[in-house]
């Protein structure tokens, strides 16, 4: 090599040099670049192909291209494969090599795509910053069909100038990547914070947190894949900007492997393209959403025994990002997981609120109407003997009168003392049917109770069991004519069965005294309806009567 050429060689890495340190934009960086080499070096033509881990590769900038390649706006340099690439993704390509009959030319000339410059050859040079591989430079002149060792030498270096800076700006760009989606983490969790009060149970909190999550990042989908009672279902997701509730809610066997792998593993994990489709493809209008490259899952762990969520996002590319992403990923988890906590919190603050608020009324009742009634019934039976001890022969007309008076409020003192005790109920510590039996005992039945079954009740669930139960002992003293019923309670994994019984009389009459629209049978009714379960009466003249309330319970597998 000559001096002169030596002296240009170096002329040409400083400027290189220079170049790659004006800008930390890297489309407008590699532009400015890919200009300059090709100026200092008196070739015509260059363009740089980005290829990512998976082999897919998007050509990132270009100068001088022949207008054969810039037809259909440069379709040639988007589409198809070539030799340079495909040895790239065999990892067969170390080092700058010359590059005989260029494909995607070939491919222009073969189809009269245009004028070609008579460019039939290239240099291509592997783009890389230490171990890492990131892309191509290509570079070409008319009539050019080989490199020297010098040339390719040159070229080379530039490479690696290239390579070195699109890996500082790519760290620059994650940093950046980190600190936005950070500062979204902050505003998201305020905004969670804020909604937290207004969900009313868990799916609702789902809904409202993947919308969050839909409006504060940028991801095309986002979703919650749930497990209740052993299986995963989709309990919410967010696609392209817009909530959805999903229309085949339960995963495949394949796809729960899948969230299994991430609960176990207690951190974010990267699904693969299949992998974000299996969640995807069960939710509504995922055309686009199907067609994900990559996804992040984390695990939400929930407080309820057994119960545990997945967070799931959809990447729109398979960018070198995501690292950063993930790490927000695990952060939301945390941020979701609280907020769950909380709605728990909120859920027994508010039943605490109802329970003071029965206590009062049921303190008000027994301090004012249970007293009046109570004087009144007193009252009756004093003028009733004031009337009987008068010194008439006959009974006065009004003494039958106060003894009805008595009578009746006698039987609304009784009314008003089991409605305070419905309002205020006692003895649930020690357990429902236990309760549901000292209950019956004080309405004059002898009640015999049995249980099948080992679990625990979650409050709600026995509180509306014990509402139930006590007014099928009222309507069996007011209408059954026995005194003794029997209660059993059936507990699976996944249902409570309470049965209350009378062998008194049934039938067309028992019906008549308790109708299908009865109020006390209604409210009966939609007390399980509103556990999600189902109430049945069936009576017969020789059977008598049974109600029957089926309740679906959560999981309490671990």
């Amino acid at each position: 090599m000559t001096e002169q050429a030596g002296m240009q060689e170096m002329y040409t890495l400083k400027t290189i040099a220079e170049t790659l340190n004006t800008s930390n934009d890297l489309n407008l960086m590699l532009e400015t670049v890919l200009g300059k080499l090709l100026q200092l070096t008196g070739l015509t033509a260059g363009w740089v192909f980005l290829i990512g881990t998976q082999g897919e590769y998007s050509c990132i900038s270009d100068h001088g291209l022949p207008p054969a390649l810039l037809r259909k706006d440069k379709q040639p340099m988007r589409c198809g494969s070539c030799w340079c690439v495909n040895r790239f993704r065999d990892g067969r390509l170390d080092n700058a090599v010359n590059i005989i009959n260029c494909k995607r030319l070939e491919d222009a000339v073969e189809h009269q795509w245009g004028d070609t410059h008579d460019i039939t050859h290239h240099a291509t040079v592997p783009l890389r910053s230490g171990e890492r591989m990131l892309g191509l430079l290509n570079v070409a002149a008319p009539g050019k069909e080989h490199f020297s060792d010098s040339e390719l030498a040159l070229l080379q270096a530039v490479a690696y100038q290239i390579g070195s800076a699109m890996e500082r700006m790519r760290l620059y760009s994650a940093e950046q990547r980190r600190a936005d989606l950070y500062v979204r983490l902050g505003e998201f969790s305020r905004s969670l914070g804020m909604t937290v009060n207004d969900c009313n149970n868990a799916d609702d909190m789902a809904k409202r947190v993947v919308k969050l999550l839909g409006h504060h990042y940028d991801w095309p989908f986002v979703a919650i894949v749930s497990q209740k009672n052993g299986s995963f279902r989709v309990q919410a997701a967010h696609i392209h900007g817009k909530a959805e509730l999903p229309t085949r809610c339960e995963l495949s066997s394949e796809g729960e492997s899948h969230m299994q792998r991430v609960i176990h593993s207690h951190r974010a994990e990267i699904l693969s393209g299949p992998e974000i489709q299996e969640v995807s493809t069960r939710c509504p209008n995922t055309v686009n959403a199907s067609a994900l490259p990559l996804g992040l899952a984390a695990p939400i762990p929930l407080s309820a025994p057994g119960e545990t969520a997945v967070l799931v996002v959809g990447l729109a590319s398979a960018n070198d990002f995501i690292q950063a992403d993930r790490e927000v990923l695990d952060a939301l988890a945390e941020h979701i997981t609280a907020s769950w906590e909380s709605l728990r919190l909120v859920d027994k603050r508010r039943e605490l609120t109802r329970l003071e608020e029965r206590n009062r009324l049921a303190r008000d009742l027994h301090d004012s109407v249970n007293q009046i009634l109570f004087s009144l019934s007193l009252t009756a039976k004093g003028a009733e003997s004031m009337l009987a001890g008068s010194e008439q022969e006959q009974l006065h007309p009004a003494a039958e009168a106060m003894k009805d008076i008595r009578s009746l409020s006698q039987e609304a003192l009784k009314e008003m003392r089991t409605l305070i005790m419905q309002l205020r109920p006692a003895g649930l510590e020690s357990g429902l049917l236990s309760a549901l039996q000292e209950y019956g005992t004080g309405q004059g039945l002898q009640v015999v109770v049995t249980r099948t079954g080992m679990r625990s009740l979650p409050r709600s669930i026995e509180e509306e069991l014990w509402r139930i139960g006590q007014e099928a002992l009222n309507n069996i003293r007011k209408h059954a004519g026995v005194t003794s019923a029997e209660i059993t309670l059936q507990l699976s994994g996944n249902e409570a069965i309470l049965t209350v019984t009378d062998r008194g009389k049934g039938g067309a009459k028992r019906r008549e005294a308790m109708p299908a629209t009865s109020l006390g049978l209604s409210i009966m009714r939609e007390r399980a309806q509103s556990l999600g379960g189902s109430l049945e009466l069936a009576s017969s003249s020789r059977k008598g009567t049974s109600v029957t309330v089926v309740i679906p319970l959560p999981s309490e597998s671990v």
